[in-house]
């Protein structure tokens, strides 16, 4: 199947994770389950994937296929006492130590060392992220002071460098105003200022541009590959946009109820999509100048709650065959640096 991506894909070296083994993040069997009047709801079912340094990943699928819950888990911040983390491992790798944050109470002293050294997360809507009772700047202040142990003056003159470098100005004033005072690009310039102000080694962005205007989403998108650049972070992308997917990321996971279907460089995933989702999902993309019909996937996502037995996407399946339905498909490696959890590739010569 030939697809075109409605986006370029960017220039800043894509290939580069490929340059050998440099692993910063492992998931590794990951499951998170809550526990709902409707029953056990497995939201993370079962993930693995490697986050390489200096490298964006994305995340993309549906909404309620586990995107953000598979962040949260990494933050180690699933929302209690519902929400917990069942196995699996969140494997960090810095200065030649492993930790496995899965293994850490959510609020215990060593897991809040690694949040503000080493993890940074942008959430969805900033205008509930960020407090309403403090200033932009003093919530900036607060991580640099946490993690560089510096002087209330000196973290206030490098807040508002980083107001300045996330392009509000004038950043002395703005540093005090609160966040009702800014427009929705504006805070989530500031949410950005206020994750980078650790200088983490992974910043989690979780659907960044949500319910900003085109225009704004741009420039939110190119200040974000400006700052992985002069900081030279991983980012772990997550969004339902596979246009974004295509301008911002190196790699591509797809997931599907809680599970990941495909992995795949972004070229792979654009071009030479593998398993019957991903390929429904670029089918579905509008684009200009397109004469043909789109071509939705049939059916719905199911309930969390109540997901078919083996193969979740049988049901809306259009290659479906009989073993689809009585046995779970493993993971079939298709070519040199992509995979894909469907049992289509047991019979086009996939390896397990």
């Amino acid at each position: 199947m030939q697809q075109t991506p409605t986006t370029k894909f960017g220039d800043k070296g894509r290939d580069k994770f490929m340059n050998g083994k440099n692993t910063l993040l492992e998931v590794k069997n990951l499951r998170t389950y809550f526990d709902n009047k409707e029953g056990l709801a497995k939201a993370v079912d079962g993930v693995d994937f490697e986050v390489e340094k200096g490298e964006t990943l994305g995340v993309v699928g549906e909404s309620g296929c586990g995107k953000s819950v598979t962040s949260l888990s990494i933050m180690n911040l699933v929302p209690q006492p519902r929400g917990r983390i069942e196995s699996g491992e969140i494997l960090f790798h810095s200065n030649g130590e492993v930790v496995d944050i899965a293994s850490y109470p959510p609020h215990s002293k060593k897991m809040r060392e690694i949040r503000k050294t080493y993890l940074a997360m942008i959430f969805q809507d900033p205008m509930s992220s960020l407090s309403p009772v403090y200033t932009i700047g003093s919530q900036i202040m607060e991580g640099i002071q946490l993690r560089h142990n510096v002087s209330k003056k000196d973290a206030r003159q490098r807040a508002v460098e980083m107001i300045q470098r996330v392009g509000i100005s004038p950043a002395e004033q703005r540093i005090d105003d609160y966040p009702y005072q800014l427009s929705g690009g504006m805070n989530q310039r500031a949410m950005i200022a206020v994750a980078l102000a650790s200088n983490p080694s992974l910043l989690i962005a979780d659907e960044p541009t949500t319910a900003l205007d085109v225009t704004v989403e741009a420039q939110i998108l190119d200040l974000m590959m400006e700052l992985q650049e002069e900081y030279r972070m991983s980012i772990l992308f997550i969004t339902h946009d596979l246009d974004v997917i295509g301008e911002m990321t190196d790699r591509v996971i797809v997931m599907y109820t809680g599970k990941v279907v495909e992995i795949g460089s972004v070229q792979d995933i654009f071009y030479n999509p593998l398993h019957p989702y991903t390929q429904g999902l670029l089918k579905s993309i509008p684009k200009i100048g397109r004469h043909k019909e789109l071509s939705p996937i049939r059916g719905s996502v199911p309930q969390i709650y109540n997901l078919p037995d083996h193969c979740h996407f049988a049901p809306r399946c259009p290659e479906r065959m009989d073993i689809c339905t009585s046995e779970d498909p493993p993971v079939f490696n298709v070519g040199e640096n992509q995979q894909a959890k469907c049992w289509l590739y047991d019979e086009k010569g996939g390896d397990r």
